[in-house]
């Protein structure tokens, strides 16, 4: 019985860790001046496959935001995320237009 728990708790912890590590990504981002605002100045975002209203940590340059999910895209090949202006404003990108991020 005690082999059987360990193995079950092992088989746990083992999925989990991989589960936490397919959500990290790097990739382009850009931002975007339409679509629908956040409310109450609330920092959002585009992606392609994260659920709506989810939050990601979105990091460049030594700056991290969190932004929530409530768009789909970018539709670009290459880019992983599309960030509203004041995500943008919040990273420091917008004179660069499109930079290199990390995505948790």
């Amino acid at each position: 019985m005690r082999t059987q728990t360990t193995l079950i708790f092992s088989l746990a912890t083992f999925s989990l860790s991989a589960f936490s590590v397919a959500q990290a990504e790097s990739g382009l981002a850009s931002y975007y001046g339409y679509g629908k605002a956040g409310k109450g100045g609330e920092l959002t975002c585009a992606h392609r496959t994260r659920a709506f209203g989810s939050v990601l940590t979105v990091s460049y340059g030594g700056r991290s935001i969190q932004c929530r999910v409530n768009d789909r895209g970018p539709f670009i090949r290459g880019r992983i995320v599309d960030l509203s202006v004041p995500a943008a404003k919040a990273l420091g990108m917008m004179s660069a237009g499109v930079v290199r991020v990390s995505v948790e």
